[in-house]
């Protein structure tokens, strides 16, 4: 054992130059992500047809029911989601890239803070400013002395306006990146030819944001498609999610595991999709111009009016996180019927810090969170490196493979994992891992592995590879050249996706809300029963901290990508 040993830390040192060295690397990657990515999602299928073979898709394909329905309903919230997101998005994107007018800067300071609020929190954000219980819908009953309240959302209106402001930000910077890159040159020709501004628009603009706008469509289609909370909140109980939440919850696993399987593939199946319109580039310029100007507005109506638009526009933006902080600072049970709560106190905060039952969960979410991202870190830098700098059979594969998780909804993932490890298996160490506290921090990795392989895998894009053949040249071993040379030229990209897979896992719900224990209540979970315990005060400062802790990440995270930029100067 001891000359196997020796002869690997042999072979090691020979580094990436041997044929074999791909494979010996990437052999342990496949195996983690086949036990507790591919494995667990055939789990799942087995288990929707154990009893009944084919009875459940037979009953969910079937003319009536509620799984056609809901499958209905989730695809018809999602496209509509897209058509709106699309609507404000590339409209922001252009009025902001194209126009200069007073307040526009104002508006992209606060453009992108809906991306920054965690799903629970913004759902439980549009709930109390938009529903029949929201301050605004109150308010305008009370102003007009209506019976009901004015303008309330609610059912799937309500899930459309949630998501409309939390996900246009996939439009608007996908539009924004395609404006900011597309030749003005082929824009003026076109009307110097004599064509007209809705000409102009449908044959030159429009075409060319298409890649970004499809792009955009589908990442807009997938997350909709995996909406739980807005659902939740606003009684849309038949949607697929809701359906996967609804069955588990009733002890009927192998049809929550027939709803996971036909969603699994479905997200699968957009996520191949845009992969493969991602690697199509059919529209480019070829021509080669100066920057596009911002055209000014000239008109003293219309820069009143456009700076009265971007204060109201800002104030919208804001509202959600200045309503969570409002609630925040409210006594429990103090908020009932009047417009806004009556009174306030900081004792939300104090008990939060001070009793170990309230700080518990916030710890839980902390401790699970970094365990993922650990593993996160580990398994998505190698297999970054693996698939961008080694040359083996598979390599495709590998990457398919680490991305199918990110297309996966995180009702779906939970119900893999309960699939997979309600009993002992191999990749489990024979042990069952549903009801333990492990349960959670694997579906956290599961669920953010993507983020931190995509991001250190676009900070390993920019180290140039010579770097460390040279280092090899000079006698260095692999690993040290590796983690001397790449590893710290890619760090500020690492510690990026880490920071988000952190700071997502801190705000999870989708799977946690299947999984968790008593004892393993994380803080989205708690804010959660807080809510539905008419605590609103308490869950809404369990809220503010994680809007907290996500703009410090996000501040943080800027900085890094600064120095990201500045050591691929130094590169170059």
């Amino acid at each position: 054992m001891s000359a196997l040993a020796v002869n690997l830390n042999r072979r090691l040192r020979e580094g990436a130059g041997s044929a074999w060295f791909p494979y010996l690397l990437v052999a342990p990657l496949a195996l983690v992500l086949w036990g507790y990515v591919v494995q667990p999602m055939l789990a799942t299928f087995v288990e929707s047809v154990s009893e009944d073979g084919t009875a459940n898709y037979a009953v969910f394909f079937s003319s009536s029911g509620v799984a056609r329905a809901s499958l209905f309903t989730s695809l018809f919230i999602s496209l509509a989601s897209v058509l709106l997101c699309g609507v404000v998005g590339v409209g922001m994107a252009f009025l902001l890239k194209r126009f200069a007018f007073p307040g526009r800067r104002l508006i992209e300071a606060f453009i992108l803070v809906p991306a920054a609020l965690p799903p629970l929190i913004g759902a439980i954000a549009f709930q109390l400013l938009y529903s029949d219980i929201g301050i605004l819908p109150r308010a305008l009953q009370q102003l007009f002395g209506a019976e009901r309240p004015v303008l309330a959302f609610d059912d799937i209106a309500g899930v459309l306006v949630v998501h409309t402001f939390t996900m246009y930000p996939f439009f608007y910077l996908a539009a924004s990146a395609a404006l900011a890159g597309m030749d003005p040159s082929v824009e003026e020709a076109a009307y110097n030819l004599g064509a007209g501004r809705l000409r102009v628009w449908r044959t030159v603009l429009l075409p060319m944001l298409t890649p970004a706008m499809v792009s955009a469509s589908l990442l807009v289609f997938m997350t909709s498609l995996a909406s739980y909370t807005a659902p939740l909140l606003f009684g849309v109980s038949q949607t697929m999610t809701m359906q996967i939440y609804i069955n588990r919850t009733n002890g009927d696993l192998p049809m929550a595991s027939t709803y996971a399987s036909v969603l699994g593939i479905v997200s699968i199946l957009f996520l191949l999709l845009m992969r493969w319109y991602e690697g199509r580039r059919s529209y480019r310029s070829q021509s080669k111009g100066v920057a596009h100007q911002r055209r000014e507005i000239l008109n003293p109506f219309g820069r009143w009016l456009a700076l009265a638009a971007s204060i109201l526009a800002t104030l919208v933006l804001l509202a959600p996180v200045a309503t969570i902080a409002l609630v925040a600072f409210s006594e429990d049970g103090s908020w009932t019927s009047e417009v806004i709560p009556s009174a306030y106190t900081v004792e939300n905060f104090i008990t939060i810090f001070t009793d170990p039952k309230s700080l518990q969960p916030i710890l839980n979410s902390v401790q699970m969170s970094l365990i993922a991202t650990v593993g996160c870190v580990v398994i998505g830098v190698l297999i970054a490196y693996a698939v961008r700098r080694l040359n083996f059979r598979g390599r495709a594969l590998l990457d398919m493979a680490v991305m199918i998780s990110w297309a996966l909804p995180g009702t779906v993932v939970a119900i893999n994992l309960i699939s997979a490890f309600s009993t002992g298996s191999t990749f489990s160490l024979g042990q069952a891992l549903i009801g333990t506290f492990w349960i959670i921090p694997l579906a956290y990795f599961v669920r953010f592995l993507p983020m931190v392989f995509r991001s250190s895998s676009a900070a390993l894009a920019v180290v140039d590879p010579t770097l460390e053949e040279a280092a090899r040249n000079l006698g260095a071993s692999w690993w040290r050249a590796f983690r001397t040379i790449t590893l710290r030229l890619m760090l500020p990209g690492v510690i990026v996706g880490a920071l988000l897979a952190f700071v997502h896992g801190v705000g999870e719900f989708v799977a946690s809300v299947l999984i968790y224990t008593s004892s393993t209540v994380p803080i989205s979970v708690a804010i959660n029963n807080r809510m539905y315990s008419f605590e609103l005060g308490t869950a809404a400062a369990y809220g503010m901290l994680q809007i907290v802790l996500i703009f410090v990440v996000m501040w943080f995270s800027s900085r890094l990508e600064n120095g990201g930029r500045q050591a691929e100067q130094w590169t170059n």
